[in-house]
C-alpha cells in the first residue's frame, strides 16, 4: 500500500451496497459539501462543523484508501446509505459556509498516532442513534463552549489523533498493479503481498509464512499464495491476478480492522518501499554494490553520471556519481543516498530495463532484466544467464556445465551457486543484479579473451603449401 491520498473522484453508489442502484462520480471536495450539507446544519458553530467535516473526510478516504467495497468486486467506492456510510443527496443545495469550509479542509483527515491509514471516523448524530464514535449534536455544546475543532475531536476519539493536513490529490487508479505478479517478478508490489500474506496467516496457520520479505516472488511467496487461494476458493495457481489481489486486500482488511473505529493499524514500515538503509562515503556491502549497479546502469543513458566500479565500496568514484545524480534527479546534492535517493535511482533502473529489452551498462555487458531468476522459471531472461553459465564453466573447472534451455533446472542452479563462490557473492542460488552483473561482465570478458587468442600470432611463419605455389 502507498500513503494515503485525496482522490480527485470518488464513486458514490446511491443506494444498499447489493442493490441496483446507479453510481455517480463526483470531485471529491463536491462529495464533502454534500455529506456536510445533508448530515449535519449550517447554522452550528463553525467548530462544530469542522469537527464533523474531519469526520467526514476520514471516513470516505478510509473507504477509498483500504478499497472496502472495490476489493469486494463492487465498481463503487462508498454508499449513499447511513447504515452503511453517510449521507449524500445527488444535486441538492449546497449551504454556502459549507461550500467555504470544504474547500479549506478537504485535504486534511485525522489518524490515529503511529498510523497512517484514515481513521475510520465513526459518528452517528447522537440523538435518535448513538455509537461509539463522534456524536453529531454532541459537537454543538463543545464548540460553545470555545473547544477547538480537534479538541472536540478528541472528547470522542481520544488524546491519540492526529489530523493530516495538506495531503496531496492524485487520480484515483486503484492499487491493483494492472498485471499479474508471479514467480520471479521483483517490486513493491511483491512486497505489499508478502506482508499482507503474512498477517493473514497469524489468523489462518495454513498459510506459510514468507521470509524474507524482499520485494522477491521467489518460492516462498509463491506457496503462501497457493495455499491463500486454496484456502479461499480461488483457482491455486501460484498467480497474484486481481481477483487474488483484490481477496488478499480484502482479507487484509478486515483482519486488521481498518475499515473499523478499532483498527490494529497500518504502519509507515508497512507502506513505505524498501530501501537497505543510510549509505555515505566509507560504506561497503551488497547494498553499496547494487547501489553502484543501478548508478552504472543509469549512467550508460545518462552521461552526467559518471562510469564507475560496482566494487562494493563507497568511495569518492561513487560519492561524485551519487551527487551527480541527485543533481539530474532534482534532489539535495549530499552524497548520502537516503530513501529519496535510492527509489530515484531505482526508479530510473527500472524505467530503462522496462523500455529497453536490450539495455546495457557503459561495459557493454546486458542489463540485469529486472526480475530476479529463481529454480523453475523459464524465459528469455534464462536463456541468457544460461549462456553466461555454460561458455564461463569452460573457463572456471568450478562451475559445471550445463544445457542452455531457457529453463531454469536443479543443474542451473547448482551452476549459480558455484559462481557465486567462486566469485565471492551471497550464496542465494538465485540471479539477482549484483549476481547477473557479474556473470555478464565475466563471461564478455572471457568471450573477448577467446577472440584474441584466435587471432594471435602463433609464433611461427604461415606458408602456402599448396602444390604449384
Amino acid at each position: 500500500m502507498s500513503l494515503p491520498f485525496i482522490p480527485e473522484n470518488i464513486t458514490v453508489h446511491l443506494g444498499s451496497p447489493k442493490s441496483n442502484a446507479r453510481n455517480v462520480t463526483v470531485p471529491f471536495p463536491d462529495y464533502i459539501k454534500n455529506v456536510a450539507s445533508s448530515e449535519i446544519y449550517p447554522t452550528w458553530p463553525e467548530n462544530a462543523i469542522r469537527a464533523n467535516m474531519y469526520a467526514q473526510i476520514s471516513f470516505a478516504l478510509n473507504r477509498v484508501y483500504t478499497e472496502w467495497y472495490r476489493s469486494q468486486g463492487y465498481d463503487f467506492d462508498i454508499t449513499n446509505v447511513t447504515a452503511f456510510d453517510q449521507a449524500y443527496v445527488h444535486d441538492r443545495d449546497i449551504f454556502d459556509n459549507v461550500s467555504r469550509i470544504a474547500d479549506e479542509l478537504f485535504t486534511d483527515y485525522i489518524v490515529r498516532s503511529g498510523s497512517v491509514e484514515p481513521l475510520f471516523a465513526q459518528y452517528c448524530n447522537g440523538t435518535t442513534v448513538t455509537c461509539d464514535g463522534l456524536s453529531q449534536w454532541g459537537t454543538v455544546p463543545l464548540a460553545e463552549q470555545g473547544l477547538t475543532p480537534y479538541e472536540i475531536l478528541t472528547r470522542f476519539y481520544g488524546n491519540d489523533i492526529e489530523i493530516v493536513t495538506d495531503t496531496p490529490v492524485v487520480p484515483n487508479l486503484g492499487t491493483y498493479p494492472g498485471k499479474a505478479l508471479r514467480l520471479g517478478d521483483v517490486n513493491e508490489d511483491v512486497r505489499t503481498i508478502q506482508l499482507r500474506l503474512n498477517r493473514i496467516s497469524t489468523n489462518y496457520p495454513l498459510i506459510p509464512k514468507i521470509y524474507p520479505v524482499n520485494r522477491a516472488y521467489d518460492e516462498s511467496t509463491e506457496n503462501a499464495v497457493k495455499v491463500f487461494q486454496q484456502t479461499f476458493g480461488l483457482t491455486p495457481d501460484g498467480i497474484v491476478g486481481k481477483a487474488t489481489w483484490y481477496r488478499i486486500a480484502y482479507l487484509y482488511t478486515a483482519i486488521k480492522h481498518l475499515a473499523e473505529l478499532n483498527s490494529e493499524g497500518l504502519s509507515l514500515q508497512e507502506v513505505s518501499p524498501l530501501y537497505p538503509g543510510l549509505l555515505k562515503f566509507g560504506d561497503s556491502g551488497e547494498a553499496v554494490r547494487l547501489m553502484q549497479y543501478y548508478l552504472s546502469v543509469v549512467g550508460a543513458y545518462y552521461s552526467e553520471i559518471p562510469v564507475i566500479d560496482d566494487d562494493g565500496f563507497f568511495g569518492t568514484q561513487t560519492q561524485n556519481a551519487v551527487i551527480a545524480a541527485q543533481k539530474l534527479f532534482g534532489l539535495t546534492p549530499d552524497s548520502i543516498v537516503g530513501e529519496q535517493t535510492w527509489n530515484a535511482l531505482y526508479s530510473a533502473y527500472l524505467s530503462i530495463v522496462s523500455s529497453d529489452p536490450n539495455a546495457r551498462t557503459p561495459e557493454g555487458v546486458p542489463v540485469f532484466p529486472g526480475r530476479i531468476l529463481i529454480e523453475g522459471m523459464s524465459g528469455d531472461d534464462v536463456e541468457q544467464a544460461q549462456t553466461f553459465l555454460s561458455f564461463l564453466s569452460s573457463v572456471y573447472p568450478e562451475i559445471p556445465q550445463i544445457p542452455v534451455t531457457g529453463y531454469f533446472g536443479e543443474m542451473t542452479k547448482d551452476a549459480v551457486i558455484a559462481a557465486q563462490k567462486l566469485f565471492g557473492l551471497n550464496i542465494t542460488g538465485t540471479i539477482g543484479p549484483a549476481t547477473w552483473d557479474i556473470l555478464a561482465r565475466e563471461y564478455e570478458t572471457a568471450v573477448m579473451g577467446a577472440k584474441a587468442a584466435e587471432q594471435q600470432f602463433p609464433g611461427y611463419t604461415l606458408q602456402n603449401n599448396q602444390e604449384g605455389m
